[in-house]
């Protein structure tokens, strides 16, 4: 029941209104949809991918292009799931 909203596209007047009352249309039954909207939502993808390589457990799933160059694009699913 809840969306968070990110990326510049989001941005357009009345976005997350118009996509809570579409999701709504789209249930079953009533239900309560909270759309959450940040100020800083165009950068959140550049924030939270900021974060997500500054963690310790990421630097195992990295990908040099040697790797790359050995095996693949297989070896994006083999160290990244």
């Amino acid at each position: 029941s809840n969306i968070i909203l990110s990326d510049e596209i989001t941005l357009f007047p009345g976005f997350s209104e118009r996509l809570a009352k579409e999701i709504m249309k789209l249930t079953s039954q009533p239900m309560h949809v909270n759309v959450v909207a940040p100020p800083e939502r165009k950068y959140s993808t550049w924030i939270g991918g900021s974060v997500l390589s500054s963690l310790s457990q990421f630097s195992q799933m990295w990908v040099t292009a040697q790797e790359y160059d050995e095996n693949g694009p297989t070896i994006i699913h083999r160290k990244g799931f």
